[in-house]
């Protein structure tokens, strides 16, 4: 059987969120959908990945992977333009002219921004809970349409601010404020209510959860893209940099601690200590570039300019074209990412 007329390989996404960074994940699913050799059957994601895992799930149900990639494209398109009408953090014309960095560290907006974040809350600056987002999830993904003939295995993942509990909204569930409460940063939006519970981004118990992979997919193999470098060599000096460095070990706390009971339960399989059929093997394989993420500001979060994201897709789909030709061999087959070297 030639490569033209293999069966494609089934696996499971797990999608990073990380705001603007999340065009990074859009380049790397760009590059799977075109190369057609694999095929998703189920996505677990948190708040930027939670806005590409709808995309992606209703451009399959519309027409397949290559309605799939046009779709994310148009998504990113329109939160650019979004961005431009309506985002504080933005850079002013002049700065365009001035300035080709990515980061926002040198924006009076930006500054000014920071600045009213820190004494003011979205209850007291935005009473009105206005979120640009909402409006446009609602142009690109028809929800009910969504619900009633889902594609794939869909899980978003939210934080209870009550309980701390994660909050997994399936398939069935899955609405726009399901996707809205996986991404509602505390200091930029309004906690999202859903069935009188409140909820914030899912990255602070979830970022994504693996367990309802593991769970319900037949597959083995889970491809995590992610956002937040594991590795960020340095001491952060700034206050900027040491808030950064907290979120991003905070934001991989959850994934590390997943990551480190799959080890333990395939070192007990490998063992013969567990009987076969009662666990099954998973086969973990990760897509990130640390190095290009760590250069990378905690203000360019937020930045949503059209050449930033193409910027960020590009080295998505170039991480995406490195890890295919090393790594797709073993998906069915064994892990590509050394569990104990990297999480524990």
């Amino acid at each position: 059987m030639n490569a033209s007329t293999r069966r494609p390989k089934p696996i499971a996404l797990a999608l990073q969120g990380g705001g603007a960074h999340g065009a990074f994940a859009w380049g790397v699913l760009d590059r799977l959908l075109e190369d057609g050799r694999l095929s998703v059957e189920g996505v677990s994601a948190t708040s930027a990945g939670a806005m590409n895992a709808a995309v992606l799930t209703y451009g399959l149900l519309q027409g397949g992977p290559e309605r799939a990639r046009a779709a994310l494209r148009e998504f990113w398109r329109d939160i650019a333009n979004a961005a431009q009408a309506s985002s504080p953090f933005r850079k002013l014309p002049w700065e365009r002219f001035f300035s080709h960095s990515y980061t926002l560290d040198q924006s009076p907006l930006y500054f000014l921004t920071d600045l009213l974040l820190r004494v003011m809350s979205p209850y007291e600056f935005n009473p009105r809970n206005l979120n640009p987002l909402r409006d446009v999830l609602g142009r690109h993904v028809d929800f009910e349409a969504l619900r009633r003939a889902c594609p794939i295995l869909l899980y978003l993942s939210a934080t209870n601010v009550e309980t701390g509990k994660i909050r997994i909204f399936p398939s069935d569930e899955i609405c726009i404020d399901a996707v809205l409460a996986s991404a509602c940063v505390p200091f930029l939006f309004q906690a999202v209510e859903i069935d009188g519970q409140y909820y914030w981004d899912g990255g602070y118990m979830g970022n994504p959860a693996i367990f309802p992979l593991i769970y319900n997919c037949a597959t083995r193999d889970i491809v995590i893209v992610h956002i937040n470098p594991i590795v960020r060599r340095g001491v952060p000096r700034t206050a900027p940099e040491i808030l950064n460095r907290i979120n991003e070990v905070s934001f991989n706390s959850s994934l590390m601690r997943e990551m480190r009971a799959i080890r333990f339960v395939t070192s007990l399989i490998q063992q013969g200590k567990i009987a076969p059929g009662e666990m099954k093997e998973i086969f973990i394989h990760s897509v990130r570039s640390d190095e290009t993420m760590a250069e990378l500001g905690v203000s360019s979060k937020f930045n949503a300019d059209w050449d930033f994201l193409c910027f960020l897709h590009e080295k998505g789909r170039a991480e995406a074209e490195r890890w295919l030709a090393r790594n797709y061999d073993a998906i069915g087959t064994l892990s590509s990412v050394d569990l104990q070297a990297e999480f524990l």
